[in-house]
């Protein structure tokens, strides 16, 4: 078997890679405000087509936070609901973003992101150093494509002006990390802070 091409770009989801994130703060958040109960909220929580179609561009805030509405059977005012939304983002995961830090001085570093606009204007305040961690950001919202599609990873190694075989993918959802394979990539799925430190280790950059 051939080696592996050599890398030459990183790229790094940002929800549970660089920020924590725990979709029951939401069901905790809403659950006072809902005709459901805690455990028909949890069922409900999933990623549907709305989710879909906001983290591509193709719905606005105001239409998902309507289908939250009525999907989670929510009694309460829009800004209620989305600060519900935003709940699920905890904090910075502050052992991988030094990790990013300091990779960036030997080679590029850019994220990867399903987020929505909500999120994003959520954890660039409350996180700022995420931002600015990276040599450029690729929000789904923004370039309309989500991962896993293949599609969405050509696009980003496009911009970024690399051979997809040359840019080292992290993820923690194994179907994004499958489908960054699938579209080329190197890839690492990254259970918790220590597998993007190793890996990271082994290409000599941290």
């Amino acid at each position: 078997m051939d080696p592996s091409p050599p890398i030459e770009a990183l790229l790094f989801d940002l929800g549970g890679v660089l920020i924590d994130i725990d979709t029951q703060r939401a069901v905790q958040h809403w659950e006072p405000l809902s005709s459901l109960s805690r455990a028909q909220l949890q069922q409900r929580f999933t990623v549907d087509q709305a989710l879909r179609q906001y983290e591509s561009g193709e719905i606005d805030t105001a239409a998902y936070v309507a289908h939250l509405r009525q999907e989670f059977e929510l009694h309460a005012s829009d800004s209620a609901i989305v600060a519900g939304w935003n709940a699920i983002l905890v904090g910075e995961i502050e052992p991988a973003l030094q990790a990013v830090v300091a990779a960036r001085t030997h080679l590029p570093c850019y994220a990867f992101s399903n987020t929505s606009p909500a999120h994003q204007i959520a954890w660039s305040s409350a996180f700022p150093r995420v931002a600015t961690a990276f040599d450029r950001l690729f929000l789904s919202f923004e370039i309309g494509a989500r991962k896993p599609d293949i599609a969405a990873f050509q696009l980003v190694t496009e911009a970024i002006g690399k051979d997809a075989d040359r840019v080292l993918f992290f993820d923690d959802t194994p179907a994004n990390v499958q489908g960054a394979r699938d579209a080329g990539l190197q890839a690492v799925q990254v259970t918790d802070h220590r597998d993007l430190q190793r890996a990271l280790a082994g290409l000599g950059v941290l």
